[in-house]
């Protein structure tokens, strides 16, 4: 069986601790040094499983929620703390007040879209809170775009799972393709970006 497919078994075996499971999760994610914990599929998932009678929908989705605003909420305070060291080392180490000006930069361009739309793509919704706490980003902004964010992701990918499971009979069946669907579906606009990148650095050269 796949990891995911273990991870479900454990947690629909455990009863009610699966919600603390699920919620632990989510809330690491958060954090880029456990970037590679599955959000979107887990999410899914969840709501799969909520159609299936194992969670209350609501109370998944309000607990899920919770779970990814702490989690960004801190993520974002440790992101201060790491801009602290790295003016404190005077450019003596890999991240540089060069990187923290370049970081700025962007997130004044684009950090409602990192911090919402960002939410989709594995990996960018690990760094975003962090990123956004580096460049000392409105903390007031940052945390309206975090609420919006993290609801449109949490209710839509679980509310997607629910409804699926609902009237496909028989769809957990298809379980995995479908969560390599989304896992796919999810790195999308990531390639999309870099792709037109490369077009730009080209037609520039």
């Amino acid at each position: 069986m796949l990891p995911m497919e273990h991870l479900i078994e454990f947690i629909t075996s455990i009863g009610y601790l699966g919600y603390a499971i699920l919620f632990l999760i989510i809330f690491l994610e958060s954090f880029p040094l456990t970037f590679f914990l599955p959000g979107d599929s887990l999410l899914f998932t969840a709501g799969f499983l909520a159609s299936q009678g194992y969670f209350d929908l609501s109370l998944l989705i309000i607990l899920l929620f919770s779970a990814s605003t702490i989690g960004y909420i801190l993520s974002y305070a440790s992101g201060k703390k790491i801009r602290d060291f790295i003016l404190r080392s005077n450019d003596r180490y890999w991240f540089k007040k060069k990187h923290i000006d370049y970081t700025e930069n962007f997130y004044n361009k684009y950090g409602s879209k990192t911090l919402i739309i960002g939410r989709f793509i594995p990996v960018v919704r690990s760094f975003a809170p962090t990123l956004a706490g580096a460049v000392q980003m409105r903390y007031k902004l940052f945390l309206k775009y975090v609420l919006i964010g993290g609801f449109v992701w949490i209710a839509g990918v679980i509310s997607m799972g629910y409804y699926l499971g609902k009237v496909i009979p028989g769809v957990d069946k298809y379980l995995t393709p479908i969560i390599l669907g989304i896992i796919f579906v999810s790195f999308l606009p990531a390639g999309i970006e870099f792709v037109r990148n490369k077009i730009k650095e080209n037609k520039v050269a």
